[in-house]
């Protein structure tokens, strides 16, 4: 029997980010981690399209470079059946109804791997290995 990781669901994720270092830092933290970034994008327009082109997970901070708001590209992504979670310094009242979870800005690159880790275990009917303190996994 040979052991290995198993077969991810989560592998294209969109990061919807307005501030620069972010989003930069997460992109290519996410994808030296083996993630296919569908794309990294700071307005709701932008994001509505990438959602189009398909995503496994949506990353959204939730106040956007256009004025914008996170919770729209929820919206968007609940009706492609795409889970998001809010990467936020506060998380909206309304995330339950919207997203699968939040986390806490700041984070670490572990707890961001550790919140993607959990919700793919969510989706697969698992129960997450580790979460982290300034993640909370919506339905957990």
């Amino acid at each position: 029997m040979v052991f290995g990781r198993r077969q991810r669901v989560i592998r294209r994720i969109l990061i919807v980010e307005d501030e620069p270092l972010v989003a930069f830092d997460n992109e290519h933290f996410l994808r030296d981690a083996g993630y296919d970034i569908v794309a990294t994008v700071d307005t709701v327009a932008a994001a509505v399209k990438a959602i189009a082109r398909g995503a496994d997970l949506v990353l959204a901070d939730v106040n956007l470079s256009d004025g914008g708001n996170g919770r729209d590209v929820a919206s968007k992504a609940l009706e492609h059946d795409v889970p998001l979670i809010f990467v936020t310094a506060a998380c909206p009242a309304d995330a339950q109804t919207l997203a699968v979870g939040c986390l806490a800005k700041p984070y670490s690159q572990r707890d961001l791997l550790a919140a993607i880790d959990a919700v793919e275990a969510k989706l697969c009917g698992r129960k997450p290995k580790r979460m982290p303190r300034s993640f909370t996994l919506f339905g957990y």
